[in-house]
């Protein structure tokens, strides 16, 4: 079987890298030019002969620009004759504004599926693979010949979660009630408890936690958060545990995004033990502390992959 094509964005080549080294033998590795005018406009050029080829493309929403090299890189590989092409976006950005609360408010994550979803088609289809995302309805907000896919980390997670624990007794946890529902999918998994806390909103960006739903005096706590972006609920939640008694905390989270001084802010609350994340943003890569542990999302695609027909 002739391997697919394995392209990526600037911000994944270390993804892509990854996933190529897994399994050699499944891929060809994409070759692009890629250089900036004097202006801040983007030259790219498509050096691999794509026509008639299965091509897989790697890259985020992680920003505008990634955004749109994404989208630049894929419409490339239709305009000059791929087969088909499976995009990987394994941190898919503005996942929490995927609904208006306000009036007037623009939903990004809708707009942002709009764009991929206005590709040309290609014979044999477009799939987007998406991991982990914060709310399961953006698949919906695909349209036209684009196939979203949802991959879930999950496996990641409750490995991470056995090896934090240490054999300790332990309760698998989340920042908040949104997120109870998962969490206790994964504490069922792990024949663990499952705990959440309950907030009140103060103001618009000011909330109180106001109970904790399970007890965990003594008990390890492992916190677990789809996403880590400044930190601030992630240190509420852990203080109200500590608070309640736990033992010592640790978390585990998929996107670890750590925006500004977030990941400082969460070791100089002295609250937390170790954070495990995956590297499907390429913020966490980026730090060098014992604190955090980043595992890859790559065994996770290429099982996917092996699994698909191309």
């Amino acid at each position: 079987m002739t391997p697919s094509i394995l392209f990526s964005t600037q911000r994944y080549r270390y993804l892509a890298e990854r996933l190529y080294a897994l399994s050699p033998a499944s891929w060809e590795k994409g070759q692009m030019t890629i250089r900036d005018f004097p202006d801040g406009e983007h030259y790219h050029r498509i050096t691999s002969n794509v026509s008639g080829r299965a091509v897989v493309l790697i890259g985020g929403t992680i920003d505008d620009k990634e955004t749109l090299e994404l989208f630049d890189i894929a419409n490339g590989c239709i305009q000059y004759g791929a087969r088909c092409i499976d995009i990987v976006i394994p941190y898919f950005g503005y996942s929490t504004m995927e609904r208006a609360v306000q009036h007037g408010e623009i939903v990004k994550a809708k707009n942002r599926a709009l764009l991929l979803s206005a590709l040309p088609s290609t014979s044999a289809g477009i799939r987007i693979i998406l991991i982990d995302l914060h709310v399961d309805g953006i698949t919906y907000y695909f349209e036209s010949n684009v196939r979203p896919v949802h991959l879930y980390a999950k496996n990641i997670v409750l490995d991470a979660a056995q090896e934090l624990a240490g054999g300790r007794p332990f309760v698998l946890a989340s920042t908040d009630a949104g997120r109870a529902k998962w969490v206790e999918s994964l504490a069922n998994d792990l024949h663990v408890q499952a705990a959440f806390v309950f907030k009140r909103r103060l103001t618009g960006e000011e909330t109180e936690i106001t109970a904790i739903s399970a007890n965990v005096k003594g008990l390890c706590v492992i916190i677990y958060d789809d996403m880590i972006r400044t930190g601030g609920s992630l240190i509420h939640a852990a203080q109200a545990y500590k608070d309640a008694g736990a033992a010592a905390i640790s978390v585990i989270t998929t996107h670890g995004i750590f925006a500004g001084d977030g990941f400082d802010r969460i070791r100089n609350s002295g609250l937390i033990e170790r954070i495990v994340c995956t590297d499907t943003h390429p913020n966490a890569l980026t730090i060098r502390d014992p604190m955090l542990e980043v595992r890859s999302v790559a065994p996770l695609l290429l099982h996917y992959f092996q699994q698909i027909p191309q």
